[in-house]
């Protein structure tokens, strides 16, 4: 399919794989989408802006930049500030469409209905988009879809009223007529009130008075607070509506000046917002700020899971809002064809955007226009499969990628470049086609994709790499597994027991083999083989550590601390996508327990924080202390309490007279006996080494990396470790 995409400063139109339907979405064949002016020409300015200065408008991602240099060398830091210039961003947040497929759980919609779609990053400016079901809404009968592909705009100016509180026969100015602002003078007429507005384009002026305003000033020409003295007998209007775009602190100023006492001002377009503190006190002003196009906005539960707000508690979510929008549209309340002024097909997008940053008369509102053509069309839309020219390669694990996000791109994909004497990267999946492609061009890929099942298809894959989200590794493990596919799955390997068994039922057991002592891999050389990301234990400093403590005459003693750091309880770890950071991330701990001891655990014991805030989770922050056979003890204290300026793991061994102190995976210090210590410029937890662990042993034929047995224990800890965590 064809997508709008904007890189370093420039427009262009792509060929991307296709989104496929998820649960809880719709997936829509785009008719228009509407080109916003403000926010995505300030979006297109700034990707061409060069890197310093990006850095000196965004001081903040200097440090992370720098702490990402620290932590991770030179090479990976390039890699991953080469991919985010050079991936194309997707663009557009308001279009209109065909339903082609609904996703389970979806009831109220099906294929053929018209709609409309809401939502950055999501309702863009391509041919095929995916869509939440709460960020869609069918359009009425009397609307065409050119009207509705305004929809995002119509609710953020609906939001923007209802913020304000209009009552009948109140006096309300509108500062900033574009296409915002034009909406909104309609809207406010609809609800009875007088309207001045303000601009500083005359021909805006004109549109505004033709569209309804009982007044409007272009404000350079006139004295504005002097006219608004005249139009409201000296008071001053009710409120003030600001959705002008500006970084000038006068406007809101001047919105003070011309409101009533105890009047409201509320700020829908980005303005600069250095108050002065008289006109609010003289005039004990309520000052508001509009949050997009209403309750909902930003709150992924309602947005990506589709939970919806008790109508009676939020009678204006907003996907209500967008319904209101529409319904005002088709009965002729509100008029958007004198402000959508431009109508370009999609392959002339770069023309479109070049109007509206150059033309002297810049037009309002500007379509894109997608030609649906019926069915043989859409089917080559929804192709999710993108061939790049390649040569053949041979003698070389080809490996599969699904996941395409942050960690892949600055961890997994630079290693399996630097592996290329191992690796050849077959293919890139990811659920985003522009993100696939690009990511797959930063690497070298055969193709993209936006479907797993064409990895698992394609004879030619080896091996996958998945760096998906939690909650689709172990049904994305098996079903690699399934195809023959050697895996190697990022952690966790599983959520809970039941996807545990569903991946060992891939080789004929069950985890209660586990428990009966028949689960021995070590001899078993199952295939295809399965291996899972806990690369602390292919670190330098564990494997020296594990050299040192296997001649051990007596058991060890070790204390595993990790300042995490704090994610609030909304972060998507903590979701079902995660399933908490306990089974997330606690999982390399105890792999590295197991690791270390290298005899059977036989209890473990879990302690967690009981909490006075609810913004502090126990599943956060909790002591789990594992005994093994042997005689040994570790204990893990992970919290998220700490500073994050501390380094994030220390560890500690004890055992036979020494000490091994290592220090984030950067130093290691042995105190008593000779053995030496280790050292490194920058934080090596082992992930390149786990990847070339896994290449040898697929070359070879040899042991697993890590034994079947060792991986499921490790992840049955987690588990059990979880269950106990999230009961405080």
């Amino acid at each position: 399919m064809r997508q709008v995409l904007i890189r370093r400063g420039q427009v262009t139109v792509e060929n991307v794989p296709a989104p496929l339907v998820e649960p809880g979405h719709v997936l829509v064949e785009v008719a228009y989408s509407l080109i916003s002016a403000g926010t995505e020409i300030g979006g297109l300015e700034r990707s061409g802006k060069s890197l310093v200065k990006r850095a000196l408008e965004q001081p903040d991602k200097v440090k992370q930049v720098l702490n990402h240099l620290r932590r991770q060398g030179i090479q990976k830091t390039i890699a991953q500030m080469q991919g985010q210039l050079g991936s194309g961003s997707p663009t557009g947040y308001s279009c209109s469409g065909i339903v082609i497929q609904v996703g389970e759980g979806v009831t109220d919609m099906q294929p053929g209905d018209r709609v409309a779609c809401a939502g950055a990053g999501i309702a863009n400016h391509a041919e095929i988009v995916l869509v939440p079901r709460n960020l869609v809404v069918k359009v009425p009968e009397r609307c065409d879809l050119k009207a509705a592909a305004s929809v995002t705009l119509g609710a953020i100016a609906m939001q923007g009223v209802r913020r304000a509180d209009p009552r009948l026969g109140e006096i309300v100015a509108v500062i900033g007529l574009g296409l915002l602002g034009q909406l909104t003078v309609q809207l406010l007429k609809a609800a009875g009130c007088r309207v001045i507005g303000f601009d500083l384009d005359a021909r805006r002026v004109a549109i505004a008075r033709q569209l309804g305003a009982d007044h409007a000033f272009v404000s350079h020409k006139v004295d504005v607070l002097n006219e608004v003295r005249h139009l409201t007998d000296g008071h001053g209007v009710d409120a003030t509506i600001i959705t002008a775009a500006s970084r000038s602190d006068a406007i809101v100023q001047q919105a003070m000046e011309i409101s009533r006492k105890k009047g409201r001002v509320v700020v829908v377009g980005a303005v600069g917002l250095g108050l002065e503190r008289s006109p609010f006190y003289q005039k004990e002003i309520d000052f508001l700020i509009s949050c997009s196009y209403g309750p909902g906005r930003y709150d992924e539960r309602y947005e990506e899971r589709g939970l919806d707000y008790p109508y009676a508690y939020v009678r204006w979510t907003e996907n209500r809002n967008m319904q209101e929008y529409l319904r005002l549209v088709a009965e002729g309340k509100v008029q958007v064809g004198p402000i959508l002024e431009r109508e370009y097909d999609i392959a002339q997008a770069p023309q479109a955007y070049e109007e509206l940053r150059t033309a002297a008369q810049k037009p309002l509102g500007v379509l894109l226009r997608y030609p649906l053509d019926g069915r043989q069309t859409q089917v080559a839309k929804l192709t999710t499969k993108l061939v790049f020219p390649s040569k053949p390669v041979s003698g070389k694990i080809n490996i599969a990628v699904t996941g395409a996000g942050n960690f892949a791109k600055s961890m997994h994909l630079p290693n399996l470049k630097q592996l290329s004497d191992l690796y050849h990267i077959r293919a890139i999946v990811s659920a985003t086609g522009s993100n696939a492609k690009a990511t797959a061009q930063q690497f070298g890929a055969d193709y993209a994709s936006t479907n797993y099942e064409d990895a698992l298809n394609d004879p030619d894959v080896d091996a996958v790499l998945i760096c998906t989200r939690h909650h689709l590794h172990a049904q994305q493990t098996v079903a690699a597994l399934n195809a023959g596919k050697h895996v190697y799955c990022e952690k966790p390997l599983a959520l809970n027991e039941q996807e545990l068994d569903g991946i060992l039922a891939c080789y004929g057991l069950s985890v209660a083999d586990l428990d009966g002592g028949h689960l021995q891999s070590e001899t078993l050389n199952l295939q295809p083989m399965l291996m899972v990301g806990f690369n602390r234990r292919f670190a330098p400093a564990a494997q020296r550590i594990r050299e040192i403590v296997s001649q051990r005459q007596n058991p060890l003693m070790a204390l595993y601390r990790v300042s995490a750091g704090y994610l609030p309880p909304g972060h998507w770890a903590h979701g079902e996508e995660g399933g908490g950071r306990i089974v997330g991330e606690m999982c390399h701990m105890f792999d590295l327990f197991n690791f270390l001891v290298d005899t059977p655990i036989e209890s473990l014991t879990i302690e967690a924080l009981t909490p006075r805030a609810e913004h502090v989770l126990s599943s956060d922050n909790i002591s789990a202390t594992a005994s093994y056979a042997d005689g040994s003890v570790c204990t893990l204290l992970y919290s998220a309490l700490g500073a994050s300026e501390m380094g994030k793991e220390y560890i500690e061994v004890y055992v036979d007279g020494k000490t091994l102190v290592l220090d984030d995976f950067r130093r290691l210090k042995v105190y008593g006996g000779q053995h030496r210590g280790w050292s490194s410029m920058i934080v090596d937890k082992g992930h390149k080494r786990a990847l070339e662990a896994f290449a040898h042993v697929l070359r070879s034929g040899q042991h697993w990396p890590i034994p079947l047995r060792s991986l499921v224990e490790s992840a049955r800890m987690s588990i059990t470790a979880s269950r106990v965590g999230n009961r405080v």
